[in-house]
Parts: C-alpha cells; structure tokens; sequence
C-alpha cells in the first residue's frame, strides 16, 4: 500500500523552526513599534522585511507585550475608522535595547560556531 506521508523529521523541523522564529518575532514587532503604527501597517512593515505575521499571531502578542507593560496603545479615528495604534512604551525601550545587545551577542557567537 502507497503510503505518501512526510517524514517524521518534517514535523520536528517545523515546530524547531516556529519556535526559533517565535522569539525572533518577539524582537521585530518591538522594533518596529519604535515608531507608532497599527495592527496593518505593522503586519505590512513586517512582511516587507520577511518577518510575515498572521494576524491570529499578531494581535495575541500585541495584547501580550502590552500587559507586560512594554507596549502603549490608543483608539484613533484615522480615515473615519477607529483605529487602534501601538508603539513602546518607556519600559519597552530599554527592554529593547537591552534585547538588541542579547541577539547581537547571540548572532556574534553563531556566526563564530557556524561554518
């Protein structure tokens, strides 16, 4: 019996792969949101980056960063919509650039253990 399903490896490189891009995401929201921006906006900077974010993903970590108390946000009419517009808060800043040090660090060693 033809059997046609992937190989185990492909599902342990897909939840390897989410997770490493799980903290990565973490990292471009924050940085994007230096300046202020909504849900869309922010999702369209991102994936002109190559960091694509679905909202289901999106709006749950928005919510996140913000009761971490790294994130402010605020209901505006813009173009007769409300709309909900995000940036750091002072304590996202220095969380920030504390995390930037972290993955400069972090990258510095991979590119010295990496071929």
């Amino acid at each position: 019996m033809a059997h046609s399903a992937q190989p185990a490896s492909d599902g342990l490189f897909e939840n390897l792969r989410l997770e490493l891009r799980r903290g990565c995401l973490v990292l471009a929201v924050m940085a994007a949101l230096r300046t202020e921006q909504y849900g869309y906006t922010l999702r369209k900077v991102l994936a002109e980056h190559g960091m694509a974010i679905d909202e289901g993903t999106l709006y749950p970590l928005l919510r996140r960063l913000e009761s971490q108390g790294l994130l402010t946000s605020q209901w505006r009419e813009e173009d007769k919509r409300n709309k909900r517009f995000y940036r750091l808060s002072p304590e996202g800043k220095l969380i920030l650039k504390q995390l930037l040090e972290e993955w400069r660090g972090i990258d510095a060693s991979l590119k010295d253990i990496l071929p």
